[in-house]
């Protein structure tokens, strides 16, 4: 076994026999600095909401869950601290793009349609406010940077960038298609429990066998735009179930960005932790 990732949040143990570990961890980012200070049960969060949905949508896809009972890993991660935060995965080929699909006219896509601009291939003939539902939700990818930022592209791009790399027929088309129908169903299943689902982002893999398998992190605050629906009102920023509130504080505090920030304070981390709280309770009906 050897460690291969130390990411952002998450850590991921190779057990070299086509299997891996993921231990997601309280560590929380903002603006591209992985902040001092831990945020209670947020990794908790993150792997609950994240077993959650795979289960949910194994009837559309395959993905690369494997147990989340300690009792089936390496005797290194049978211990308490491991517990709630840790999975068994299938190792998979990665797809070398996160397939972004979005529900709503927000953020960088509401920036280029105010400006009259199309926004990565996509054009909009009808008229749309801030944080307005789109007719039919869109698939926008970006590249996994190796270093450096991730770049946006065309759907049209990485069909065809995916196959000149992959000899499965259609890949792009399919992924789109996975992604999709992915989204609603998790759109379907949050706007009963309270909760929007604006946008989201995924990753695929191929397995053994060349089929597509949902892997990494599913729909969880770090990897999604969740909106209290009580609360959703169109032509405003709603309220995110996001790490939105700590990025506010850095803001407010000359900290977004900075490196050297050596303490969140206790209020600011508490809080945090109460939206994720709130957010895995909303989705799943129960809290951790």
């Amino acid at each position: 076994m050897k460690k291969i990732i130390s990411g952002k949040v998450r850590e991921v143990y190779d057990l070299e026999d086509g299997r891996m570990v993921i231990v997601t961890t309280d560590r929380i980012s903002a603006f591209d600095v992985i902040l001092p200070t831990m945020i209670t049960d947020k990794g908790k969060v993150l792997n609950a909401l994240s077993n959650f949905w795979f289960d949910l949508t194994k009837d559309i896809t395959k993905n690369h869950m494997i147990s989340s009972d300690l009792k089936d890993m390496p005797a290194e991660f049978q211990k308490p601290e491991y517990e709630g935060r840790t999975i068994l995965v299938k190792k998979l080929k990665m797809i070398p793009y996160e397939v972004i699909v979005r529900g709503y006219m927000f953020g960088s896509m509401y920036e280029a349609y105010k400006k009259g601009e199309p926004f990565l291939g996509h054009s909009f003939d009808k008229k749309y406010e801030q944080a307005e539902a789109l007719d039919e939700p869109i698939v926008t990818p970006s590249t996994k940077a190796a270093e450096g930022h991730d770049i946006n592209v065309t759907i049209d791009y990485m069909k065809d960038d995916l196959n000149k790399l992959y000899p499965v027929k259609d890949l792009g088309a399919k992924i789109e298609n996975t992604a999709l129908a992915i989204y609603k169903k998790f759109y379907e299943h949050a706007k009963k429990n309270g909760s929007i689902i604006a946008d989201t982002k995924f990753e695929f893999g191929l397995d053994e066998n060349g089929d597509l398998v949902l892997g990494d992190e599913v729909l969880t605050p770090d990897s999604s735009r969740f909106w209290n629906a009580a609360e959703y009102k169109v032509g405003t920023s709603p309220a995110s179930y996001d790490k939105q509130f700590i990025r506010d504080w850095l803001k407010a505090n000359n900290l977004a960005g900075d490196p050297t920030i050596k303490e969140v304070p206790a209020d600011v981390v508490a809080q945090t932790s109460k939206l994720y709280h709130e957010c895995v309770k909303k989705i799943t009906g129960k809290d951790l």
